[in-house]
């Protein structure tokens, strides 16, 4: 299967949202001096590109 072109993102994204789902890109929080993970919580330092805890990526 295809990946859909850039343009149709916020077509899914607006059917999405009107349906009560969160659309929004998710990164890393910050947390005084280090990267927090929004998905578990846990800390990093600011180097780190994945949760060493429950392996989300950016």
């Amino acid at each position: 299967m295809a990946t859909a072109p850039t343009g149709d993102d916020d077509v899914f994204d607006e059917f999405l949202s009107e349906r009560g789902h969160e659309t929004e890109t998710v990164g890393w929080e910050d947390d005084y001096n280090k990267k927090k993970c929004p998905d578990c919580g846990g800390l990093h330092e600011t180097a780190a590109s994945e949760c060493s805890v429950c392996g989300w990526r950016p």
